[in-house]
């Protein structure tokens, strides 16, 4: 009776409606322990249909979206630690019914109880198309090749999101997205839930011009949904398990005038310091873009470094994983300056699509240096932290253990 009842809404509200394409996605954003946002994109106005429910009943609830070509379905009545499919469906060629689903999986955040987390973490996709030769002989475009290899592997991974250090596209435009992001990882998208940290990109070429300010929420915001906190669109937490996951907005430091301050008496740094303290025993994960640490071409951030480290360290942060440099780089735990076991590590995920660059100069901080595009996997078991990082061409380029 559901399925007579199903096709005959979908025919009905498909009648005389032209034949749609999902342009982009679907991909998932925002997972709690209860609800998921899902988006897709169709290159012409329809109406949209979504099934859902646990994994293996992924009819078990309809949800009908009006005619757009931006669709977001928010899901409620999920549970914890809970694995869902479901099914997007728009209109067919001959406008009397639907194409064949597009079909996906996620999974809800884990209830406190639980001590077992994996993740996946990548940064900078964004990379222009390489000119021609000046005699007009093509470049390969060993960027976009990079994506899609990074993007096979880290599709056979089991991860419950994924964190995106930010720089999605080079330009920081939406109209370059498809092409630099969700076309490439269209497969771990579809699967894996989203987190991001901005970087300087999604602020806009012309981010230190206060007249700005409309490019984040025109190329970035509309299209995407964290775990934004009352106070501001750009950082945020959320916990799953045992681990609180930090993101910061340090776009300040990289000449956003209108980003969010990092001054002591900042309302970022003040939230920064009430969530960490409200974490208790859990792990704390940071996530940022530019690097508090760094020996590649950029270097470290001062200004991040200054503002944060301490901050880091007195709250027992364990892991920063942060952006900003186009190479793979690993601290030894660091406290007060010196590597020290009680420290912080610090690690760089800075290019999965841009040329990697060679290290600048020495440090005593610098555990891992790899100059290669790559992808993290990582695994929280109770009080151990796994990180194994994979360049684009599937060789390890660092394992590293971190204690609770």
């Amino acid at each position: 009776m559901k399925k007579f009842s199903l096709l005959s809404l979908i025919l009905f509200l498909c009648a005389g409606a032209q034949a749609a394409q999902i342009i982009r996605g679907p991909y998932i954003e925002d997972p709690t322990q209860t609800t998921m946002i899902l988006r897709w994109q169709t290159d012409e106005v329809t109406p949209a249909w979504l099934e859902y429910g646990p994994t293996p009943r992924c009819n078990q609830i309809m949800t009908v979206l009006p005619a757009a070509t931006q669709h977001k379905a928010i899901l409620y009545g999920l549970v914890p630690n809970q694995d869902f499919c479901y099914r997007v469906y728009v209109n067919n060629a001959a406008g009397d019914g639907v194409q064949e689903p597009v079909n996906g999986t996620f999974r809800t955040l884990y209830s406190a109880e639980r001590k077992v987390v994996n993740f996946l973490a990548i940064g900078a996709t964004g990379a222009d198309i390489p000119l021609p030769l000046p005699d007009g002989t093509p470049v390969p475009d060993e960027a976009a090749a990079a994506r899609t290899q990074l993007a096979a592997l880290m599709e056979n991974e089991k991860s419950d999101f994924l964190i995106h250090t930010g720089n999605i596209t080079h330009s920081g435009l939406n109209e370059d997205a498809d092409r630099e992001f969700f076309e490439p990882f269209k497969n771990v998208l579809v699967k894996t839930p989203l987190f991001v940290a901005l970087g300087p990109n999604e602020y806009g070429p012309d981010r230190a011009n206060r007249d700005s300010k409309s490019f984040l929420r025109t190329n970035y915001s509309r299209f995407h949904d964290m775990s934004w906190s009352n106070a501001t669109p750009k950082y945020y937490s959320f916990d799953t398990a045992n681990a609180r996951f930090v993101f910061l907005d340090t776009n300040v430091a990289e000449g956003a005038v209108w980003a969010p301050d990092l001054g002591e008496d900042s309302a970022q740094v003040k939230w920064l310091k009430t969530t960490l303290a409200g974490a208790g025993e859990k792990w704390k994960i940071v996530v940022m873009n530019a690097p508090a640490y760094s020996t590649g071409t950029r270097g470290a951030n001062s200004q991040v470094a200054d503002s944060l480290i301490k901050i880091f360290e007195d709250y027992r942060v364990k892991l920063v994983i942060q952006g900003g440099d186009t190479n793979y780089e690993r601290t030894f735990p660091m406290y007060r300056g010196e590597p020290n076991p009680r420290g912080v590590t610090y690690v760089t995920l800075g290019t999965a699509a841009p040329t990697p660059s060679k290290r600048a100069h020495s440090d005593s901080s610098t555990a891992r240096f790899v100059a290669a595009r790559q992808y993290a996997a990582g695994s929280i078991v109770d009080r151990k932290l796994t990180l194994k990082v994979y360049s684009d061409l599937g060789k390890e380029l660092d394992t590293v253990e971190i204690y609770l």
